[in-house]
Parts: structure tokens; C-alpha cells; sequence
């Protein structure tokens, strides 16, 4: 069952005709009929909405035409194939050669939102992106801002949230989100921007204040076929028709080319020392449940901090977010003031702590690529006093190539690699496993490798492994309740079944759903 979307209660909508006006999109039928809302699925149209039939992998959503009429929609949206399907549903048509290029613009004229938004902050790169709009958006709390938040983990408008479906919403989705965020009177919002939202136009129709960008590391090429590819996606968000400014982060080799492409005013900053940027993260401390650092930028701006994220690249994260604000237009001073005086930050899935007082510490995480995985076992390496486990699983019918590395720098990082399965989808999840196991004795390491692919089995024998003193790191689940299963949703809860494997070894356990959190992972999907 997809979760539920954020919508405005309130919509002025627009006449079919004016949808099309200023647009390539030609008009068959009566074009008098009011839209009120915009949707790409015929299951959530309601009284009132613009269908939009787009092509797909597995045929034309146009073949749900009569569908969507009959759950009330009043116009389909689709191209010259699509059309031809479409007629038989009676519908007035919309119809253009790219049906997603003009999607964006057409909802936000439904929704209002080309006239009145909130101030926008995106945030595109392969790590960290979660987690950066997180802090984002604590910051802009602490402020006493009224903030909104679109990201992996959840879609936000004031007080009300509800789950994600993709890492960046379907633009109908986006816009309706923006919609509400006015009626709630938001004043600003964050928002996480995948490739895949680039490439496929889901920000179609809007244009951020503020674009950031994290880094850049091996992933997706199963749909971008190269790294240049990938990264020609994220470099899409700095051009003047999707931002006014940009942050970028030149903690990754990306950065330069990222800068060097935008054409947009750009700001930079680094973590890495040695690098040249106008903003730096520097001394960089890793505690128990928090990081402690420093920034600083032009004209002697400086601010020290303590934030409840573990790890350098958590800081890194952080500096970006906050210069991201800086430009945005917020006044360095009461910046400094609010972060010094400490915020809340909470990425759920995000090396959520499942271990109590004593015993092992155990953490559940999502990350789900070989640098977010490097850098969360260089950050509890640094913290460890025994051994130190990682568990990994990978998702099937992902980016293949991404496996044998992450088993690598699981070897290269832990003392012990338990591989096990996870999301298999329609693979075979041995197969999977070879792939993280291959990997991770491919370099001749010291670590101890082990498959065990029930996932039950695989948590306990790590938890005994590490003993009283030591570490685990369950890395790719992060706070899934479920796992994919020739294309079934098999409830299980990692992060559950963590705790009572603790329970079952005599240790206790934070309840892993409310209880100590430290998010110190890298943002995944894209």
C-alpha cells in the first residue's frame, strides 16, 4: 500500500484551455472543464484531475484512460501514442511530443504554485543529501522559521508528515506538497533532489533559491551507464532555469566540474584540507554521539559547534547546509547563535542506535554504497574499542556493479563482513552475495568474511562475534519494515529483529523505534 501524499485542502485550479496556453501542447475536446488537481496514476485521480499518461517501461499509462475518467478525472495529459489510446475514455486531450517536460509547469499552474511558493532550498549529490535537507531543516526550526521538508524519509508541511514514496516526488506530487506548504504558511522549505528527478523532469516547474551539492561516488550506473553520465544529471540543478544560486561542496572531485558547469553564482566549501573554497570545516571531532567542528568563511566568519551526527562527513553535511542558508539570505550571526546553542537533528534510517547502556553497540543503517559505507566505518572505527562487524545485504535489480566495492571497503574497514541477503527483488539473492563476497576478498585483507543469508542468523552471530566491547554496523536496511521478495513486500524490521537478538544475548536494547538515535549515514537513492 503507497502511503499517502500531502495535498492542499483548498485548490483554484484552471480551465483546461488555460493549461495549454503558452505551452507545445495541443487541445482536442471541450476545453472549458476546471482541473483541480494532477496526477500520473489512474488509482489517484479524484473528481477534478488532470490525468497525465505518460510512457512507461512496461506500456502507456494512457491504456488507464477510462479508468482515470471514471475516478473523476476530467482531461488526460499524454503524447501522440498516448493519444490515440486515450480518445476511447472520451476525455479532452493534452497533447504534446514530451508530456513530462510540460508536467511540471501544467501543475504548478493548477496548484498556484507558479505564483506563490515557499523560499526553496534542493540539495542533489550521491551521499549525504538526506541528511543535509534534515539539517536544513533543524536549522531552520531553530530559527523560528516555518520550514517544510521533502526527502527519503519523509514529505513534511508544518506540522503534518507523512512516509516517502521515492527519494523526489513526481512533479503532480511536488507542487501539490509546495500548495499545501502555503496554506500552512511555510516559509521555507528543503527539499532532496535525486538524478532520477532530474533526468525524468520531477522538478519540472520549479526553480530553487538555493541549490547544494554533496558529492559525488559510484552509483546508478545501471541507468546512467557511466560516472560523467551520472553526474551530467546532477549538474542539470545548477543551470538558471532550476536555481538562482548554488553551494557546492568540493569535498569530492565532482565538485570542481560541478562549479566549472553551473551557470549560476556559486559558492564553495570544503572539508579536505588543502582544498581552496570560500567556506571550510575544520577541526573535526568524533564523540560517542555527536561531532564537534568548526566553520568558517569569508570576512572572518566563524562558528563552533556540537551536533548530535557522527562522523566528519556528517560535518561536512552540515557546513554545506548551513552555508546554504547563509546565501539563502539568513544572517550569519543569529546563525551562529541558534547552532551554538545546539539543534535536534533526526534522519531516521540514518545509523539509528538499536543498543543500550552495555554490551555491543549496535547500529542499523541505510546506506547502501561504497563511499557512504567507507565513511560510516571510518567514523565508528574511530570510536570503536573491539572489533569492529559490519553486516551488508544489497538490493537486486540495482546498480550490480556497485557490489563488489562495498564488499571491498567492508573488508578493508571491519574486522569481521558478515554478508546477508536484503531486498533480492527478482534475483537470485546467492547470487547477490557472491558479488559482496567476491568483493570483499578481493583485497587480501585481514578481515574475516563470512555468508549467512538468512538475515536472522546473520545479526546474531555478528552481535556474538563483536562480544561485550565491540561494534556492529548493519549497513543497507536503515528503517525499513519490509524487504522486496520476488516483488512482494515481506514485512521485516531489521532494526527489531537487531534489538532482539541484544534481548536474546543478555544485552539490553533501545527500543528502535523511539528510543537514542545518531544519524550518522550518507544518503542513498541517487
Amino acid at each position: 500500500m503507497q502511503a499517502p501524499m500531502l495535498t492542499p485542502t483548498r485548490v483554484e485550479g484552471a480551465p483546461v484551455y488555460d493549461l495549454a496556453t503558452g505551452r507545445d501542447v495541443a487541445i482536442e475536446g471541450d476545453a472549458l472543464a476546471t482541473v483541480t488537481s494532477v496526477s500520473v496514476s489512474d488509482r489517484e485521480c479524484r473528481p477534478g484531475a488532470l490525468f497525465a499518461a505518460l510512457p512507461g517501461q512496461n506500456g502507456h499509462g494512457a491504456r488507464f484512460s477510462t479508468a482515470a475518467r471514471d475516478a473523476g478525472a476530467v482531461a488526460v495529459l499524454t503524447d501522440l501514442r498516448g493519444a490515440s489510446l486515450a480518445r476511447e475514455s472520451g476525455l479532452p486531450l493534452l497533447v504534446t511530443p514530451d508530456p513530462r517536460r510540460a508536467l511540471g509547469a501544467i501543475a504548478a499552474r493548477v496548484y498556484g504554485t507558479d505564483r506563490v511558493r515557499p523560499r526553496l532550498f534542493g540539495v542533489t549529490g550521491t551521499n549525504g543529501k538526506t541528511t543535509t535537507v534534515h539539517v536544513l531543516d533543524a536549522i531552520l526550526g531553530a530559527l523560528g522559521v516555518r520550514s517544510g521538508c521533502s526527502s527519503t524519509v519523509h514529505r513534511r508541511s508544518g506540522a503534518t508528515s507523512v512516509s516517502s514514496r521515492l527519494t523526489s516526488p513526481e512533479a503532480p506530487e511536488l507542487h501539490a506538497l509546495l500548495a499545501r506548504m502555503n496554506e500552512d504558511a511555510t516559509e521555507a522549505a528543503a527539499v532532496e533532489v535525486s538524478a532520477q528527478a532530474l533526468t525524468n523532469q520531477r522538478i519540472g516547474g520549479v526553480t530553487f533559491d538555493v541549490a547544494g551539492f554533496t558529492n559525488l561516488s559510484h552509483d546508478h550506473l545501471d541507468e546512467y551507464g557511466s560516472m560523467n553520465d551520472y553526474l551530467a544529471a546532477k549538474i542539470a540543478l545548477f543551470q538558471p532555469d532550476r536555481a538562482r544560486n548554488g553551494v557546492v561542496s568540493l569535498d569530492s572531485p565532482a565538485g570542481a566540474t560541478v562549479v566549472e558547469s553551473a551557470r549560476i553564482p556559486v559558492t564553495t566549501i570544503t572539508s579536505r584540507p588543502g582544498v581552496h573554497a570560500d567556506w571550510r570545516v575544520h577541526d573535526v571531532a568524533v564523540r560517542e554521539t555527536s561531532t564537534r567542528l568548526q566553520v568558517t568563511g569569508p570576512g572572518g566568519q566563524h562558528l563552533e559547534a556540537e551536533i548530535p551526527l557522527l562522523g566528519g562527513h556528517m560535518a561536512a553535511d552540515f557546513g554545506l547546509a548551513l552555508v546554504m542558508l547563509v546565501v539563502g539570505g539568513y544572517d550569519f550571526g543569529e546563525l551562529r547563535r541558534r547552532v551554538e546553542r545546539g539543534i535536534h537533528v533526526d534522519v531516521s534510517g540514518h545509523t539509528a542506535l538499536v543498543s543500550g547502556a552495555t554490551g555491543p553497540r549496535v547500529y542499523v543503517d541505510i546506506s547502501h554504497t561504497p563511499d557512504s559505507t567507507e565513511k560510516n566505518l571510518t567514523a565508528l572505527r574511530g570510536l570503536a574499542r573491539g572489533p569492529l562487524v559490519v553486516v551488508m545485504g544489497a538490493d537486486g535489480d540495482k546498480d550490480a556493479t556497485k557490489r563488489g566495492p562495498m564488499g571491498a571497503v567492508a573488508a578493508a574497514g571491519a574486522d569481521v563482513v558478515v554478508i546477508t541477503d536484503h531486498h533480492s527483488r527478482y534475483e537470485d539473492p546467492a547470487s547477490i552475495r557472491r558479488a559482496l563476497v567476491a568483493g570483499a576478498e578481493s583485497i587480501g585483507g585481514t578481515s574475516t568474511v563470512l555468508d549467512i543469508g538468512d538475515s536472522r542468523v546473520a545479526i546474531r552471530r555478528a552481535i556474538a562475534l563483536a562480544g561485550e566491547s565491540g561494534t556492529v554496523l548493519w549497513t543497507g536496511p536503515g528503517s525499513y519494515d519490509y524487504r522486496v521478495i520476488e516483488g512482494v513486500d515481506v514485512p521485516y524490521s531489521p532494526r527489531m529483529d537487531a534489538a532482539a537478538a541484544l534481548t536474546e544475548a543478555g544485552w539490553p536494547a533501545a527500543d528502535p523505534l523511539v528510543g537514542a538515535r545518531v544519524a550518522a549515514g550518507a544518503s542513498g537513492r541517487g
